[in-house]
């Protein structure tokens, strides 16, 4: 494989980038519409929601977290996780931009 080249590309490719390929797995997609539905949860309650195990449910939410797509804090021995809102708007903003240059197209 070559390398990737990301150099290549603007700040904001390479921030939407990240943050798509942090999306692109169905138990991450499932994570987010769970942690949407409630106020805050902790990693044992996605556990009891999702049919993967606790390892996996804290692999996903690593690479959740280290996208910036979650925010986590320690409150005792749990880890509350919750949807980090700035970054949902970065994505919004993104699909906006190509929504309203779409209507300007024709095909």
């Amino acid at each position: 494989m070559g390398a990737s080249k990301s150099e290549s590309f603007s700040a904001e490719h390479n921030e939407m980038a990240t943050l798509f390929k942090a999306m692109a797995h169905p138990a991450r997609v499932a994570i987010v519409d769970y942690l949407l539905s409630v106020d805050t949860c902790i990693c044992g309650d996605i556990v009891n929601e999702l049919p993967l195990a606790q390892p996996t449910i804290s692999q996903h939410l690593k690479e959740l977290k280290n996208a910036n797509i979650i925010k986590g804090t320690i409150e005792g021995t749990a880890i509350c996780y919750c949807i980090n809102p700035e970054t949902i708007q970065k994505i919004e903003k993104h699909f906006s931009s190509i929504t309203f240059q779409l209507k300007n197209k024709c095909c």
